[in-house]
């Protein structure tokens, strides 16, 4: 990452769940970061199995850029003996769960809700040529378990009510109708929006899982993640700031989808 970085300071400043690290990097003397480097071992694959990681990533970004603010590509580098990597542009914002929007919850949660919404209303679902569908995700959390998962208990957030994983699967095959299709976040959590210093909606990040699917498979769990990053209370809030009633069917099923991923 330091040889890919050049004349600029890499800072490490995220490892993800699959070992994928983020690295921001600075030009002499700035004080903010003028790219992203996101980094990934040679052979990596992503939890999936589909493939090199970036690949999917920077498609999407690419597409998404034309209809809404999300990281421009630098340049994406695949199958190399150094590993994948992906460079982006910064966007000078912050987190939604930076310290300084943690502690302004009320401002933080309206800014998450009107931003989804806003990402829902801009990407056209007829020209998107990438799927979140029900069917596609469903697949995916049957071949992990069929591959052996071991889902350990600290692995799911939904109330399963006792279900083991193989209940939670043969339930997901239940699903509810699709009450709007749109083009999905696919990882609508609060540190994937940023916010400009009043405080308001400026750009999403890691869109490798967006894709077409019913604006509840993000609702639901960006709902959830306002819960986990500032108290209970407010996945009611985001709900409202989004523009919707709680749907208690709809949420429960794509939170269960999401933990079975």
């Amino acid at each position: 990452m330091r040889r890919l970085a050049g004349d600029m300071l890499a800072v490490p400043v995220w490892r993800n769940a699959d070992g994928v690290l983020t690295c921001a990097l600075y030009t002499p003397g700035s004080p903010r970061p003028v790219r992203y480097l996101k980094w990934a071992a040679p052979g990596a694959s992503g939890r999936f199995d589909e493939g090199p990681p970036f690949d999917g990533e920077a498609q999407r970004l690419r597409w998404a850029a034309q209809f809404t603010p999300v990281p421009l590509v630098v340049d994406v580098s695949i199958g190399t003996s150094g590993g994948d990597w992906l460079m982006s542009e910064a966007i000078h914002a912050e987190s939604a769960v930076s310290p300084a929007w943690r502690s302004r919850p009320s401002k933080a949660v309206r800014a998450i809700g009107e931003g989804l919404s806003a990402f829902h209303e801009s990407l056209p679902v007829q020209d998107c040529p990438f799927s979140w569908s029900v069917e596609y995700r469903r697949t995916r959390a049957q071949a992990m378990y069929d591959g052996g998962y071991d889902y350990p208990p600290s692995a799911f957030k939904q109330d399963r009510h006792g279900l083991t994983p193989a209940e939670a699967l043969r339930r997901l095959h239940d699903a509810p109708p699709i009450d709007q299709l749109v083009v999905c976040h696919g990882d609508p959590c609060c540190p994937n929006t940023l916010l400009d210093a009043e405080g308001d909606w400026c750009a999403h990040v890691d869109l490798d899982r967006m894709g077409v699917a019913d604006r509840w498979a993000d609702i639901a769990v960006a709902a959830w993640s306002c819960e986990w990053n500032y108290g209970p209370e407010w996945g009611a809030h985001l709900l409202d700031a989004y523009g919707v009633a709680p749907d208690e069917e709809r949420i429960y099923y794509y939170r269960l989808l999401w933990d079975m991923e």
